[in-house]
């Protein structure tokens, strides 16, 4: 089989270059770079959510090399052009795990031949990766920012349950309650929650294989998900409830009987719309589209398997208690329903789970694509984090 190429340059920014990695963690990795002239520069590992990959970092890294460092991207486990993941469904879905997706990132850091990063950046999904990174090996991922996730901390061992088998308590022990999906799906209008539904096994299709095709899939996904769709005006929900779930928009709790491309279709916006998007364009859209329909959603839908089948909740429980005490940040759009998603996890977050948070940003004009809707205040915020974290670490 042909190997497939880096990224073109000529959908990329200038300055900014795609090349492969070999040998990490059984991955060939796809990664883009900005500031590489200057090997001593100090290392930004950017990592991506769903559904992006590599390229959704691209404004944000000009302004950070600028400011001095050495901004490297992925495409990570299950995206883009990476590969050495297991596509299939009923494949290696462990590989998908948090702390072994922490592991291709260290595995990155240690093939530039570095000992150690400035900062770990991470948004949506890719948010609890960076997470993880920052507990489990502070003394090399020496910052971290999460952006539009907030995280909350490790599963708590509760007591009685250490002796368990986490095989047999997987699904009650991933969900914050157990009860809520039954009670969802019992609402006026049934209701099911989307990272359960991303789980099942027609998920992928129904999204690759959409009626009104991907591109177009993508387009009204993107646009429903930001601060363009004016109905994103989150608010804090009283508890993870079915009634308080369901107060959401539909991209997060869905209609039970239908699919993510049909919950998006009718939010598609219109020829004038998309033409006067600017975050977005449609030529930017095309990579996005023409990444999927070579490598189809499965890779990143896996991720949230090992969350909702409790893959890892067990190994995560060794870090019971534990925190991060690296300097922390946390950047959301103010748009974005995806900070407060999760009832709790934000205080949890700046209370408990960050014992050095410098800060939470909630960004203008953004949604849930911050760093592509308003990439300018995500770079001063980011880079016045870098340095403050600099002498925080001091």
């Amino acid at each position: 089989m042909t190997e497939i190429a880096a990224l073109r340059s000529d959908v990329l920014p200038q300055d900014i270059r795609a090349r492969f990695i070999s040998g990490i963690n059984g991955l060939r990795m796809h990664v883009l770079e900005a500031g590489f002239e200057s090997p001593d520069r100090p290392l930004v590992l950017l990592l991506h959510g769903f559904p992006e990959i590599a390229y959704s970092w691209r404004k944000v890294m000009l302004p950070l090399a600028t400011a001095g460092f050495h901004v490297v991207a992925p495409d990570q486990r299950g995206y883009g052009r990476t590969t050495g993941w297991d596509p299939d469904y009923d494949g290696d879905l462990r590989s998908f795990r948090l702390l072994n997706l922490a592991r291709d990132a260290l595995g990155l850091v240690i093939s530039l031949g570095r000992r150690e990063v400035a900062a770990v950046v991470g948004h949506d999904f890719g948010s609890p990766v960076a997470a993880w990174c920052a507990l489990v090996r502070p003394d090399v991922f020496r910052s971290v920012a999460l952006m539009s996730a907030p995280f909350a901390g490790p599963p708590r061992l509760e007591p009685g349950t250490a002796g368990e088998d986490p095989r047999k308590t997987k699904g009650e022990r991933a969900s914050t309650q157990p009860g809520v999906h039954k009670a969802l799906a019992n609402l006026p209008r049934p209701r099911k929650h989307y990272q359960w539904y991303y789980s099942t096994r027609e998920a992928d299709a129904d999204m690759r294989d959409c009626a009104q095709g991907l591109h177009a899939f993508l387009r009204a996904y993107y646009h429903y998900k930001s601060a363009d769709w004016p109905g994103n005006k989150p608010f804090r929900l009283s508890g993870f409830t079915a009634e308080e779930l369901a107060k959401m928009p539909s991209y997060y709790i869905m209609d039970l009987g239908e699919g993510m491309a049909e919950t998006v279709a009718p939010f598609m916006p219109s020829a004038e719309d998309v033409a006067a998007c600017r975050w977005l364009t449609e030529k930017e859209l095309q990579v996005y589209s023409g990444e999927y329909a070579r490598t189809g959603f499965q890779g990143g839908l896996q991720w949230y398997r090992c969350r909702t089948e409790g893959i890892d909740t067990a190994e995560l429980e060794l870090f019971s208690g534990r925190t991060i005490d690296v300097p922390a940040v946390f950047i959301a759009g103010k748009s974005d329903w995806g900070y407060l998603q999760v009832p709790g996890a934000c205080e949890a977050m700046r209370e408990n789970a960050c014992t050095r948070m410098l800060g939470c940003h909630l960004v203008d004009g953004a949604s849930h694509w911050v760093q592509q809707e308003q990439p300018e205040r995500v770079s001063e915020i980011l880079v016045e984090f870098l340095r403050g974290g600099a002498s925080a670490r001091a």
